[in-house]
C-alpha cells in the first residue's frame, strides 16, 4: 500500500467517525462517559449487544473526540463545551436517551474476574487463605520469601494463617504475580466503570446517578437538621427551627 493510499484511507476512517459522533450526539440527550481500564473487548462486545436498541457504545482516540466536539461547539452547539474536559484517560461514551441509572446499572454489572499480573497496582487488598495449597514441600522457600507461613502435612505445603499479600495501591511483584497464579486466585475483578454523566448541557459525577431517592431524602434531611441545630444556637427562628422550639 502506498503512502498517499494510506494517507486516503485514515482520512476516509476519521471522516466516518466524526459523521458517526456527530450523529449519536444529535440523536440522543444524554451521555455516560466510562472508564474502560482492563476491559477486555469481548466485554465490550457484550455491553454492546446488552444496550442495542436502547444506548450505544463509542470507542475512540481521546484526540479525535475532542476535535469533533470543538468543531461542533464551533458551529454553534456550545452546549458541548463543559463534556470536552472529560475526554481524558481510557474512556468509552455511551449514548442514550433512556435514564441514565439503568444503563448504568447494566453496564457496571460486567465484571470478570483477572489474575494479578507482575506490575500492575492492586485495586484491593489481597489476601491467601490459610489451608492446603496443592503445592510440593520444594515450594516452601519460595513462600516464606513472601514472609508466609507454612508446614507439610500429608506430603503437600500447608497455609497457617490467612495472610496479606499485596496491599491495596501497591505494585504486583513477580512471586506474588507467580503464586497467586500456582493457587489459580483470580483477585482482580474488572468491568467498565461510569465517571461522569451528560445531559442537557451539564456534566455531573456519575455518583449523582447512581442516588435514590431516599438518598437525596436522607441528604435533604440531614440539611434541614442542620439548619434547624444552627438557628436554635444562633436564637433565629427558621422554618426549621420553629418545630423545636414549641
Amino acid at each position: 500500500m502506498s503512502n498517499a493510499t494510506g494517507r486516503t484511507t485514515y482520512s476516509k476512517r476519521k471522516s466516518d467517525y466524526f459523521e458517526k459522533l456527530k450523529t449519536l450526539i444529535s440523536k440522543y440527550s444524554r451521555i455516560l462517559t466510562v472508564k474502560v481500564d482492563n476491559v477486555s473487548a469481548s466485554q465490550l462486545q457484550k455491553i454492546r449487544i446488552t444496550l442495542r436498541g436502547r444506548a450505544v457504545l463509542l470507542m475512540g482516540k481521546n484526540t479525535m473526540i475532542r476535535k469533533c466536539l470543538k468543531t461542533l461547539i464551533e458551529e454553534g452547539q456550545t452546549h458541548l463545551e463543559p463534556f470536552v474536559d472529560e475526554v481524558v484517560g481510557n474512556i468509552g461514551l455511551i449514548f442514550t436517551n433512556d435514564d441514565l441509572g439503568g444503563i448504568m446499572e447494566e453496564v457496571e454489572a460486567f465484571r470478570v474476574a483477572a489474575p494479578a499480573k507482575a506490575g500492575i497496582f492492586a485495586p484491593i487488598d489481597v489476601v491467601v487463605p490459610a489451608g492446603p495449597t496443592g503445592m510440593e514441600p520444594t515450594q516452601t522457600n519460595f513462600l516464606q520469601a513472601l514472609n508466609i507461613a507454612t508446614k507439610i502435612v500429608k506430603g503437600q505445603v500447608e497455609i497457617l494463617q490467612s495472610t496479606l499479600l499485596i496491599e491495596k495501591g501497591t505494585r504486583v511483584g513477580p512471586g506474588q504475580a507467580v503464586l497467586l497464579q500456582k493457587l489459580k486466585i483470580k483477585p482482580f475483578q474488572y468491568g467498565v466503570v461510569a465517571k461522569t454523566a451528560y445531559s442537557d448541557g451539564y456534566v455531573f459525577d456519575a455518583a449523582l446517578v447512581r442516588m435514590t431517592d431516599e438518598d437525596f431524602l436522607a441528604r435533604f434531611n440531614l440539611g434541614v437538621t442542620r439548619v434547624a441545630a444552627l438557628s436554635l444556637g444562633l436564637g433565629l427562628p427558621t422554618t426549621a427551627s420553629v418545630p423545636h422550639s414549641i
